[in-house]
């Protein structure tokens, strides 16, 4: 039951979010929904990324006390998509000012693209 409660949370939380968006922003929704839409997208797969990541590395082959490192490929195969550091939410979510926030998001989108030739010119970046 908590979790309903929290899944409706989020929905209040969103949808003030959206009607904010369209009662204070300059722009029409057709103009924010990718941008918006990308930034779900990125937190969701963020969030599937830490639920599968200790599993994962409590898994992950030594050599002479040296641990493999993370692959793509560990991860698809749990159902979720590798984030390289510039695509982790938490990285995004950090940014200072003086940093652009734009640009990393665009960064992280063609980060996945990278790892993810079928995700390839589908991620938002504008």
């Amino acid at each position: 039951m908590a979790q309903l409660e929290n899944i409706e949370a989020i929905e209040k939380r969103l949808w003030s979010s959206a009607d904010n968006l369209r009662a204070n922003s300059n722009y029409a929704s057709n103009e924010y929904f990718m941008p918006v839409m990308g930034l779900i997208f990125l937190r969701h797969a963020y969030s599937r990324y830490l639920a599968v990541k200790p599993d994962i590395e409590a898994t992950l082959p030594s050599r002479g006390g040296v641990t493999r490192p993370l692959t793509k490929e560990d991860f698809s195969s749990k159902g979720a998509i590798f984030l390289q550091e510039k695509a982790q939410f938490d990285t995004l979510v950090n940014l200072t000012d003086a940093e652009d926030r734009a640009q990393a998001i665009i960064d992280a989108m063609e980060a996945i693209e990278a790892d993810y030739e079928t995700l390839k010119g589908i991620l938002p970046k504008s």
